[in-house]
């Protein structure tokens, strides 16, 4: 790619500079809106924002300008907002005002807006309807979709068990046994583990995950049309993103081939068939580019939160090998060793189901929520919120509540006992977010992360090359998903 020259640098700029002179002169007329930091033209919040760790950025700047506050990433305008209250209060209250998907411009750049994460309106709704529906049908939240989870923790038990005793590094297993599960819903099978075009998909996965976390990235979503120009992470992103388009659109072609319309297999079937149903109708959201880009929003979201949240949970449990102990102790006392866990298990099992909500609570995996951003002009308190404007809904403001979680810093699933022992509900617990964006994959999620860890736990041991107390449990900090630092582990049979 050619450098920029200095005239086009220069134009850039003055543009930038022109565009958001415009936008604050139109803010001046259209209502007060929530206060915040001193923004610049074109680099707006830039200098104040820590780019490797914006969620602690944002928690500080909700220290001095309370639950709702205005910053500039750039030139885009963000309101946040901080806390239970104004987030349940957007998302639930006034969830249609508050349905819109905001802006990020790296994601701006891969999805098009097509999709169901980051697609709006009338495209979003359809789409989100269909997947929650055929989602359904294929037995999301039933005994089908429970048998497949069953059948892979099997698969991985046994690749567990062939470490012997031997330390190793959890992602790739994990990914592999997680990303089956979805793949048998999207594409009809799952892969062997050695599969090559399986092996791609997760490298690209794993790769794709790394560079959305690196600086370069970040930077991206501030000063889009100059990152456009610069190479880096997010040059390779987009390059990922072609290659799984590729992959989906191959999977397409082999689906059309064997397609009975009486008999959908899978999502990308059952979306064909949408297709063909609806070729009369001109402005149908169901064509080829939705449905690649819908395929790859449940293959990517359902192979990577999952995943991630299992790999942070038995890091933690090695930091904690007591908490271990008493999760296999009501593992022995409910399953026993001769039979796979079921999803009837977990009524049985409070302190088990305490720790895995505590371990979604503690890692807070999607710190700032995926962007909302409002359908209308709303008004929101004494504010009013401009039409289009981009929401930040900051999921570990509630997660991290002191009020609700007493030393939220702290792992501890008392959080979610109450004083006989018996499984607390809490409406602070947002993993998913809430609303009408809440996570379209949310069943799927939590019989995932039950099934496979109660498994692990069933049939292993965990034990750390290194002192428990030398383990460091704090992610990755992200502006997308918050990881865990790598780390190996063994697992000893029981």
């Amino acid at each position: 790619m050619e450098p920029l020259g200095a005239t086009t640098v220069f134009f850039v700029i003055c543009v930038s500079c022109l565009l958001f002179l415009s936008a604050w002169r139109k803010l001046s007329g259209s209502g007060k809106l929530p206060p915040g930091p001193v923004a610049f033209p074109i680099i707006g919040n830039t200098l104040q924002l820590n780019k490797r760790n914006l969620p602690q950025s944002i928690h500080e700047l909700s220290v001095k300008y309370g639950p709702i506050f205005t910053i500039y990433l750039g030139s885009l305008r963000v309101v946040v907002l901080y806390g239970q209250e104004a987030v349940k209060e957007a998302l639930i209250d006034q969830g249609d005002e508050f349905s819109g998907r905001g802006k990020l411009a790296l994601a701006d750049k891969l999805a098009k807006g097509t999709g169901i994460i980051f697609s709006n309106g009338e495209r979003w709704k359809q789409l989100r309807r269909f997947a929650l529906t055929t989602l359904r049908n294929f037995g999301m939240g039933k005994k089908s979709v429970e048998e497949r989870i069953q059948e892979e923790a099997c698969f991985l038990v046994e690749r567990l068990r062939n470490t012997h005793e031997r330390p190793f590094d959890p992602t790739i297993p994990l990914t592999h046994a997680v990303s089956n599960i979805i793949c048998s819903i999207v594409f009809g099978d799952r892969f062997d583990y050695e599969d090559q075009k399986f092996l791609t998909l997760i490298n690209l996965t794993e790769e794709n995950n790394e560079l959305f976390r690196s600086l370069l990235a970040q930077l991206y979503n501030f000063f889009p049309t100059l990152m456009d120009y610069i190479p880096g992470p997010h040059q390779l992103l987009i390059k990922n993103s072609e290659e799984f388009k590729r992959f989906v659109l191959e999977r397409m072609k082999m689906h059309k081939e064997s397609l009975d319309l009486s008999c959908p297999r899978d999502f990308i079937d059952a979306f064909l068939i949408k297709m063909e149903q609806e070729q009369q109708n001109d402005q149908s959201e169901f064509n080829t580019e939705n449905l690649v880009r819908s395929t790859l929003d449940l293959f990517l979201a359902g192979t990577g939160t999952t995943s991630t949240t299992l790999r942070h949970g038995l890091l933690i449990l090695l930091k904690y090998p007591d908490i271990e102990e008493k999760v296999h102790e009501e593992i022995d006392h409910v399953i026993g060793r001769s039979r796979s866990p079921c999803m009837a298990d977990r009524s049985q099992m409070p302190y088990t189901d305490a720790v895995i909500h505590e371990i979604q609570r503690f890692i807070n995996l999607v710190p700032l929520n995926v962007p909302h951003a409002v359908t209308r002009d709303t008004h929101f308190r004494q504010y009013v919120i401009p039409k289009g404007t981009t929401i930040f809904p900051v999921l570990q403001s509630v997660l991290g509540d002191s009020r609700e979680f007493p030393k939220p810093e702290q792992f501890n699933p008392g959080h979610f006992l109450d004083e006989n022992g018996a499984f607390r509900k809490s409406d602070f617990f947002i993993p998913f977010s809430a609303g009408k964006r809440i996570c379209v994959g949310e069943a799927l999620a939590r019989m995932e992360l039950f099934l496979l860890l109660t498994t692990i736990l069933q049939n292993f041991t965990l034990k750390s090359p290194i002192d428990s107390k030398d383990i460091d449990i704090a992610p990755l900090p992200s502006i997308a998903v918050n990881a865990p630092k790598p780390y190996q582990l063994c697992v000893l049979p029981r």
